[in-house]
């Protein structure tokens, strides 16, 4: 955090003059005989957590601050004081912060108003109720005046006199130092604080090589490194934290060391004596990472030759590490945030999807480009009633946790909504209801779609969504041509539904707009370019199977489909996307091919609404099981025929047709023409009826109700094998049905 604030005042000084007052000073002599009015104390209180800092009247007049623009950031504070001392002030406080101690420095301050001063502040820090540190209050005082009496009367700086050329390296040394907080300030991840690191502090010292190494458990781990063979990083790729190795003893102790020579680092280590020709280094600088008053890690800096290291360059290296410790701290939590958010993500979306007798599908979700928020992106393929199929994709606007925590709300609400039956457009109008509620900055685009294998049909609605494309089996490509409507969250109900022939063994493509729109790719250009992709890549996907009945079943013609589906998913994702590096939106890509269900598969019936109907379900019933070999669910199927109708009989009304399906599942349907649904009830034990739904619960493996056109279809569904399941005992059901309680 420290560097981020560096970085960001430096970086408007990139090269800062030298002063005429002289370099920042800490300390002054006490007791000075040249004494002045009564200065001026102010007070400060600064959240160290927040960021947040409150300054009271007298010093924001010292800070040449207008109270009634103070906007009580700790940037604004970084930004007055003089740029040639922010940086050792900066370690002074993180010194203290980490220390416990009590903080004092003086330094010089560049007004807004133009004018510039000397001030010294004291503080101490305090810490939460589990020993962190919290706050830092304390006190400011102008000493001005006295610094002007000094120089009054004190012989002309020294370095008046010195050579041009050092008053150049100084001023080459401040900007490499602005250069290196901007970055550093820059820095997301762990690696970019080390590679910024290596580019901006091995040049201030001639230094040639750079190892960062971090805490993990007991352990120091190197996570990044620069001028050391991969070899050798090998060699110490994880060192005991207790260990006696410099680099573990430095952290332990939070002492920076300085070593000048091969010679003296043997001497001191002569276990180890070999590390320098291994990592073909003379001199070092092992420089401790505490963060907040935690050990993080540490760097170290390395030199090709034996090196003298001056007070001066401790003083900076040991200055510029609090600053890495800083950005290391603070991209160690963005890592650890980043890679939640991304589980997170992971665990919201499908872990697998379902292989089913209608679709075979397949999905890739493509995270956005290095160093970019997760996304909320989101995708599924639902099971619905009589082997009709719901798919959905969508894309929450916006990046971050709050984006990804809505995409799992939305998901989730689409999975309930779509198990009470809901038509495309009244799915949607509920999910817009829940967006709103979500506020003015949530909106998301969606599509869902039904496809029926029964007719060969699908129901698309979509909220702002790109199209679908449709691959029909001769390889044409073509897009929905139909009005997207309003975003959720913007748009009015109700939402156009458009139904759409498919061809059985088409291709359903469904896509996000990461796909085919980034900021250098129009989106018609886009889509133009997945058509053209789909056109050399999709016939393979498109070739017949030799058998649609064992699609669902593993080792069957289903298992080669899928296959050829994930290598389209790669190929269009690979040819689209070459780079995930810089894309600054996550993809989703779905693809289903449609299986239609055989018209020796699906028997239908019209019956009358009177009490003859019960008789003549039995009667169908059984014939066609009987035709399609599956006797041993005559008896069961018959009940739930018989049963079904007879409600609709007695508290519907017609027209009523019988339905039965052959998949993996045989369904039994019964539609009417009346809207009220059936409820289970609990029948009492000298009751006469109301069992019936009961005995369809337990005999049917799942059953339900869908609104129709003309009505509404209730429908029941049994597995065709029973290998993992023990067969219904209809005596007993019925036994059981007339219980009491």
């Amino acid at each position: 955090m420290l560097g981020r604030w560096a970085g960001e005042h430096l970086s408007r000084y990139p090269a800062p003059p030298p002063d005429p007052a002289g370099p920042g000073r800490r300390d002054q002599p006490a007791g000075s005989h040249l004494r002045q009015d009564l200065p001026t104390v102010g007070t400060w209180d600064w959240d160290v957590r927040t960021g947040r800092i409150t300054w009271n009247a007298a010093t924001l007049a010292i800070l040449g601050v207008d109270p009634g623009t103070f906007d009580e950031r700790i940037e604004t504070w970084t930004s007055i004081v003089h740029p040639e001392d922010l940086p050792w002030v900066l370690a002074d406080i993180d010194e203290a912060i980490q220390t416990g101690r009590m903080y004092g420095s003086e330094y010089r301050i560049c007004r807004p108003d133009g004018t510039s001063g000397w001030v010294r502040a004291r503080g101490r820090s305090i810490a939460d109720e589990n020993g962190r540190p919290a706050r830092m209050v304390g006190t400011l005082m102008d000493i001005t005046a006295v610094h002007d009496a000094i120089d009054t009367v004190a012989e002309p700086p020294a370095r008046a006199a010195e050579p041009a050329a050092v008053t150049r390296a100084d001023a080459e040394r401040a900007a490499g130092i602005g250069r290196l907080t901007r970055a550093l300030a820059e820095a997301i991840t762990v690696q970019d604080v080390a590679d910024a690191s290596a580019a901006h502090i091995l040049p201030l010292f001639g230094a040639v090589g750079l190892i960062v190494a971090l805490v993990e458990g007991d352990h120091l781990r190197p996570v990044a490194f620069c001028g050391y063979t991969q070899e050798f990083i090998d060699r110490i790729t994880r060192i005991p934290a207790s260990g006696k190795l410099t680099i573990a003893q430095v952290l332990r102790e939070r002492t920076p060391m300085f070593i000048s020579s091969a010679e003296e680092y043997i001497e001191r280590y002569p276990v180890v004596a070999d590390l320098p020709a291994a990592g073909g280094k003379q001199a070092w600088a092992f420089l401790p990472l505490i963060a907040s008053g935690r050990p993080v890690g540490t760097c170290v800096v390395s030199f090709a030759e034996p090196h003298k290291f001056t007070g001066e360059e401790r003083t900076l290296l040991t200055a510029l590490s609090g600053l890495v410790a800083q950005a290391v701290e603070r991209a160690r939590l963005y890592d650890k945030e980043h890679m939640r958010a991304h589980q997170m993500q992971r665990e919201l979306l499908p872990r697998e999807l379902p292989s089913l007798p209608a679709v075979t599908p397949a999905a890739r979700y493509l995270p956005a480009g290095k160093d970019m928020e997760v996304g909320g992106d989101w995708y599924d393929v639902i099971p619905l009633s009589a082997d009709r199929v719901a798919m959905v994709i969508g894309d929450v606007m916006g990046h971050g946790v709050a984006e990804a925590v809505t995409m799992g709300r939305l998901r989730t609400a689409v999975r309930t909504l779509a198990d009470l039956e809901l038509p495309p457009d009244e799915l949607l109008a509920h999910l817009n209801d829940l967006v709103s509620e979500l506020g003015d900055d949530f909106y998301a685009t969606c599509l869902y779609l039904v496809y029926d294998p029964t007719t060969r049909t699908c129901d698309v609605t979509r909220a702002g969504h790109p199209p679908p494309a449709v691959v029909h089996p001769d390889g044409s490509v073509h897009f929905l041509d139909s009005d997207p409507n309003s975003p959720l969250g913007a748009a009015t109900p109700p939402f156009d539904t458009v139904e759409l022939e498919v061809p059985d063994g088409s291709l359903l493509v469904l896509y996000t707009d990461g796909l085919v729109e980034s900021a250098t790719l129009d989106i018609d250009q886009g889509m133009a370019d997945l058509a053209a992709a789909l056109g050399d890549m999709a016939p393979a996907a498109l070739r017949p199977t030799p058998c649609r009945e064992h699609a669902a079943l593993p080792g069957g013609s289903g298992d080669h489909c899928a296959a050829c589906l994930e290598a389209l998913c790669d190929n269009l994702t690979s040819t689209l996307l070459p780079t995930r590096q810089g894309t600054a939106d996550d993809t989703v890509l779905l693809i289903a091919r449609t299986h239609a269900l055989p018209a020796a598969d699906m028997a239908s019936w019209p019956l009358p609404d009177d009490p003859r109907a019960a008789g003549q379900a039995r009667e169908h019933v059984r014939a066609q099981l009987s035709a399609w070999h599956l006797e041993d669910l005559s008896m069961t199927t018959e009940l739930l025929a018989s049963e079904l109708v007879g409600n609709v009989v007695r508290h519907a009304k017609g027209p009523i047709r019988l339905r039965l399906l052959r998949s993996n599942v045989l369904t039994c349907e019964v539609s009417d023409g009346s809207l009220t649904t059936p409820r289970p009830r609990r029948a009492g034990a000298t009751d006469e009826g109301g069992r019936g739904l009961q005995l369809i619960s337990a005999i049917a493996h799942r059953w339900g109700t869908r609104y129709t056109a003309t009505g509404k279809c209730v429908w029941t569904e049994q597995p065709l094998t029973r290998t993992e399941q023990h067969p219904v005992n209809l005596y007993d059901v019925l036994e059981d049905s007339h219980s009491p309680g």
